[in-house]
């Protein structure tokens, strides 16, 4: 990280262990280096263990990490550079519109067959993510099924999740999948209203679909891990020090 990016990131993190002398044993790695080193393995995307040498010992950094996710330190960094984009951009932090999509992903062995399921159509083995951006396919809201679980039955722990979060949407944008009894209860029970974006038949081929095309594109960078959606072939860091 540059100095600019850490003097962002560094105030997000939980206070150190020890900082008063009483309980404890004093962190023994710089943060920066383990913030640095979390970021090589995602990046990569390789196994903790084949982690370079010149970062603090894998079983540390992993042991931080895992600390930090209990401590909702992934899901505060995460929506506090949402929200910098989106002032950056000339918005208000807080949305008022949304779109929702599912991706059904292939699960590993190591995937419960208790958590796991079959998607016919997609014809996948697996998990389902589902998931709310913004106008500028940053992250709202995510709910993780079963592959098998239709996407109007997971819509609604969805978009009562994204209620939850954000009492300033008042529209979300879905595809022809989440038509149905959902949107009139999102009507009446979320005050939320539900806009169907439907393919025309008539059009032949692939074509670029109003407002469905920005959840597509941020599934589509999910599964390069921490590429931006909102500038696509740029990393998070990379965003984060150009201020954007």
């Amino acid at each position: 990280m540059t100095d600019a990016q850490w003097a962002i990131l560094e105030p997000l993190l939980p206070p150190p262990g020890n900082t008063t002398g009483s309980g404890g044993r004093p962190e023994k790695h710089c943060r920066r280096l383990v913030l640095d080193a979390i970021f090589y393995i995602v990046r990569g995307g390789i196994a903790w263990r084949q982690l370079s040498a010149e970062f603090p010992p894998a079983t540390t950094v992993y042991a931080i990490f895992t600390r930090w996710v209990r401590a909702g330190v992934w899901q505060r960094i995460h929506d506090v550079l949402r929200d910098r984009i989106r002032v950056h951009g000339g918005r208000s932090p807080l949305p008022s519109a949304a779109i929702i999509d599912s991706q059904s992903v292939q699960g590993s062995d190591t995937v419960p067959g208790s958590s796991r399921g079959y998607d016919a159509g997609k014809k996948t083995n697996g998990r389902k993510r589902h998931i709310a951006v913004d106008t500028n396919g940053l992250l709202l809201a995510v709910v993780v099924t079963m592959a098998g679980i239709q996407d109007r039955d997971a819509a609604f722990r969805l978009l009562a999740a994204l209620r939850a979060w954000f009492s300033t949407i008042s529209l979300v944008w879905a595809d022809g999948g989440y038509a149905g009894r959902l949107i009139d209860w999102s009507k009446h029970v979320l005050f939320l209203s539900v806009q169907v974006v439907k393919r025309t038949d008539a059009v032949k081929g692939f074509k670029v679909l109003p407002r469905r095309w920005v959840v597509e594109r941020t599934l589509c960078a999910a599964r390069r891990s921490v590429v931006s959606p909102v500038q696509p072939g740029r990393t998070w860091r990379e965003v984060l020090g150009s201020g954007g």
